[in-house]
């Protein structure tokens, strides 16, 4: 976030006097251009220190960029998605990616509560491989793609125990509809909590083969839609990328 940036840009510079330091976030790119002037600017050596969010992370080439800090590296992992770990690896393995360029050799510094944690020691040394293998045990484990299919129901309203009963008739359409095999998980609230003053309840579908799906997806749709004007809103996501 914005505000967490200025804080380490205060603390840098009490720490570094007569630093200079270009902070790139969400407050410093909104002016239409101002995220190619900040970059531009880095790279004609104009700061001695580019301080951002993740959007420094991917694409970026400075051959005399030595060192790179990443702090609260493990923030990614507090998510409750099933590829947090992946998200967190990647996004390591491309911050550390920028050190080091051309002749230099480059430091990275990782600070994280969870040195332990497979996605933050193996990003750390750049082991594809492994982590490949640690990530696809823990799906299997988990029932999670590419393993399992996933879809996801999220029923939302402004009345939070009115979006909880809804939830939980869902939950129980789908348990009566789906297969037996089929791994139906919910109704929980979720964990961002309030969104817009909307309560989201969520319910996790999981499965090989579901040979009713299309159909109970299709009914639940309709029913959705006699069920709008009271203030309930159901959506459908399947293959979801997050899961609040």
């Amino acid at each position: 976030m914005g505000s967490g940036t200025q804080k380490i840009q205060e603390e840098l510079i009490n720490m570094i006097p007569n630093v200079r330091i270009l902070r790139m976030d969400i407050d410093t790119t909104r002016k239409k251009g101002s995220y190619q002037k900040i970059l531009s600017a880095f790279g004609q050596g104009q700061a001695d220190i580019l301080l951002g969010t993740q959007m420094i992370a991917k694409g970026l080439d400075f051959p005399n960029v030595t060192l790179v800090c990443v702090v609260n590296a493990d923030i990614g992992l507090a998510v409750s998605n099933y590829n947090a770990s992946e998200k967190t690896f990647d996004l390591l393995t491309q911050v550390a990616g920028r050190a080091g360029r051309a002749d230099k050799e480059g430091l990275v510094l990782i600070q994280t509560y969870n040195p332990d944690h497979y996605a933050i020691k193996l990003a750390s040394v750049q082991d594809y491989e492994q982590f490949y293998q640690s990530e696809m045990r823990y799906r299997y484990i988990g029932n999670y793609p590419p393993f399992y299919f996933t879809t996801l129901v999220s029923i939302v309203s402004h009345n939070e125990p009115l979006a909880a009963k809804q939830a939980f008739l869902v939950k129980r359409l789908l348990t009566k509809k789906l297969s037996q095999a089929t791994i139906v998980l919910g109704p929980t609230p979720s964990a961002i909590g309030k969104i817009n003053n909307q309560y989201f309840y969520q319910i996790l579908v999981k499965y090989k083969k579901e040979p009713y799906l299309a159909e109970t997806l299709s009914y639940i749709q309709n029913y959705a839609q006699d069920i709008a004007k009271n203030d309930i809103n159901v959506y459908i996501d399947q293959e979801p990328e997050n899961i609040m």
